[in-house]
């Protein structure tokens, strides 16, 4: 029976569990709790749990942790399996014995990183532009949302021996963004928004590649929009190389998503409101669907 997710106390012990924990048993039964922590020693919310009986094969208690990482049921007296799982992570199992009115002592899972994919070489990657595109979404105050993408960038990857040392830039004209309403795209390039004759390009150069598990990856860096820097992390999907395109050449793939809030850009779409401008809403959702060229000496140029 789950309880729900109870809070946790500030304090730790040495051996990194969370005492201090109480909750209501009913008669006869005992209390498993535990802390999922990523690869990273980070609490990991949502997380999902499965506690199963090892007498009937019976899934008796089945959940995700909450915000802080946490898990908590209440169970009959009994041995179970409880297995702890979050995608791009291999999933860990153990066996806990419960006794009726055991107070609770939760225990810590570190969930380790999934057998990864083989990383590109290393060497310079370069963006190929029929076969990448920077989308956005954004909310439309009052209406559906906005779909949108920038036509002209150019971008590449330099993969170190080191991965996480690698280092990707994008430049993205400005200019390019198309949204299918050629009175928009004219707004969006004003210098109500995007102001494009101050501010002609975006750009995003990464610091550090940080291994998330499985194909997972952040990559940390610096977007420079309308003049502003900030820093942005990219959830990033690595899809893996293959020897393909219009010239048999050696491919990498990745898909990175990132929530942008335009005020951090200084684009200040209440004032516009209060001019009555209609326009989309606080956020936006980027993403960067990419495919990168091996490039070398034999490697033909990326075409346009």
């Amino acid at each position: 029976m789950a309880l729900g997710l109870l809070r946790r106390r500030r304090s730790r012990d040495a051996s990194g569990t969370a005492p201090g924990l109480s909750v209501p048993l009913p008669a006869g039964a005992g209390a498993y709790g535990c802390e999922v922590v990523d690869p990273m020693g980070q609490p990991m919310p949502g997380a999902e749990i499965t506690v199963t009986a090892l007498d009937s094969h019976r899934v008796v208690a089945h959940g995700t942790t909450d915000p802080y990482g946490l898990f908590m049921a209440a169970l009959p007296a009994g041995t179970y399996s409880v297995m702890a799982s979050a995608e791009g992570l291999t999933p860990a199992r153990s066996n806990v014995e419960i006794a009726a009115g055991t107070p609770l002592t939760p225990a810590r899972i570190a969930l380790l990183p999934a057998r990864q994919l083989e990383l590109p070489p290393p060497g310079t990657w370069l963006f190929d532009p029929p076969h990448t595109a920077i989308r956005f979404i954004a909310k439309h105050v009052g209406m559906a949302h906005v779909h949108g993408r920038f036509t002209r960038f150019t971008g590449g990857i330099r993969v170190t021996p080191d991965v996480t040392d690698s280092q990707v830039s994008v430049r993205i004209d400005a200019s390019s963004i198309a949204t299918g309403n050629k009175t928009r795209d004219n707004h969006l390039r004003s210098a109500d928004f995007l102001d494009v004759e101050r501010y002609p390009y975006i750009d995003f150069t990464s610091n550090r590649f940080v291994y998330r598990g499985g194909s997972r990856w952040t990559l940390n860096g610096t977007l420079t929009m309308h003049g502003t820097s900030r820093s942005v992390g990219l959830d990033t999907t690595y899809l893996g190389t293959v020897n393909g395109g219009y010239e048999q050449e050696l491919r990498c793939a990745a898909l990175a998503k990132a929530e942008l809030h335009r005020e951090d850009f200084t684009l200040n779409w209440r004032s516009m409101l209060a001019r009555g401008i209609a326009v989309v809403g606080p956020t936006v959702q980027l993403e960067l669907d990419v495919q990168a060229m091996y490039r070398d000496a034999e490697t033909p140029t990326p075409p346009e």
